[in-house]
């Protein structure tokens, strides 16, 4: 956990829900709900730092993927999209949670488009951060995966941060590269392979079509997952979007720019302020 004061962490869990294991961390514990969806390589342990920041006042979990942190893994799991999606959902519905928010990071956000359209009732907003917008027929996933699986390797071997802090690594804060370094071997290598292919073969341009729900997209102004183009593609899918942009920032926005990060989310989930207003006069 980062951080000056006491951590804000309630407690670590596993739940059943879609017929596997689901490991989440819980923040805050009361308020408006927020799940964070994690992105291909990382864990609910390395959302950690974000989830403290932005559970006062909220309610916050913090899920490990199928096949990442200590949610289950192995031969027998079906790693698609659609079966990522079902798990958020069911997750959502063996703890009772009737009305959420998602915070979807790269695949994460992926999940969370797929998820919004199959259950809009339950959905409050969406919010995608730097979703990959390849599919069929469109431009390459600009992150090759094989060095991914290089990196998978070596954090199983037990030799991972010296790839961390290597000279094509990016500059990132030392906490960082532990955190990415602990936990990187949890990563099923079918998991990543089978997410990266499906990056190539799901047609989240569809859903983001049907979808029924407040979103809100935020780009990295680097690293080149979103272009121009794209914005305007999806603003054309679905006009009530709104898209920030963290230009500073690369892919991995979240410990790039951590405080324009926040503060982009934190005005995302604020309420309006005419309810900010009825709030206080009941103060």
């Amino acid at each position: 956990m980062t951080g000056t004061g006491p951590s804000k962490l309630l407690y670590g869990a596993h739940v059943r829900a879609n017929g596997i294991r689901q490991h989440y961390l819980r923040f805050g514990g009361s308020g408006p709900v927020l799940i964070i969806v994690p992105g291909i390589s990382t864990t609910a342990a390395q959302w950690a730092f974000v989830a403290e920041r932005l559970c006062v006042g909220r309610d916050i979990f913090v899920l490990d993927v199928r096949g990442r942190g200590l949610s289950e893994s192995g031969r027998h799991l079906n790693y698609s999209l659609d079966a990522c999606a079902s798990d958020l959902l069911a997750f959502a519905e063996a703890l009772g949670i009737t009305r959420y928010t998602i915070l979807g990071h790269s695949m994460g956000a992926r999940i969370g488009i797929r998820a919004s359209r199959w259950r809009p009732a339950s959905i409050e907003r969406l919010i995608m951060v730097d979703p990959p917008v390849s599919g069929p027929g469109r431009r390459a996933y600009p992150i090759p995966i094989e060095p991914l699986i290089r990196l998978l390797h070596s954090a199983q071997r037990g030799d991972v941060e010296a790839a961390l802090r290597g000279p094509d690594a990016p500059n990132w804060p030392e906490q960082h590269i532990k955190m990415r370094a602990e936990w990187m071997h949890t990563c099923d290598e079918r998991a990543l392979t089978e997410s990266h292919k499906g990056f190539h073969h799901d047609d989240v341009h569809f859903d983001l079509g049907k979808i029924a729900v407040a979103a809100t997209l935020i780009v990295a102004g680097k690293g080149g997952v979103i272009r121009g183009e794209d914005e305007a593609e999806i603003q054309r899918l679905l006009p009530s979007i709104a898209i920030r942009r963290l230009e500073g920032a690369s892919h991995q926005m979240q410990i790039d720019d951590t405080e324009g990060f926040l503060a982009i989310v934190e005005d995302i989930l604020a309420p309006p302020r005419s309810q900010q207003a009825d709030h206080s006069t009941y103060r």
